[in-house]
């Protein structure tokens, strides 16, 4: 078996979208998304952003 990791940047304006866009042109089995989550300091607290998503891919 082979896979292929994907990244995709995203952000949370246009994740959805872009992910929709991207999984429709794979032509393997998608085995898993992963966020990369990273701490975000605002005015309020603490909280997180995703920059990217790595996407496994199984090739046929």
């Amino acid at each position: 078996m082979k896979y292929m990791v994907h990244r995709l940047q995203v952000n949370s304006d246009n994740m959805q979208e872009k992910l929709q866009q991207f999984l429709g042109t794979l032509s393997g089995e998608v085995i898993s998304i992963i966020p990369n989550v990273r701490p975000a300091l605002l005015i309020l607290g603490g909280t997180a952003k995703i920059d990217f998503l790595l996407i496994v891919e199984k090739i046929p």
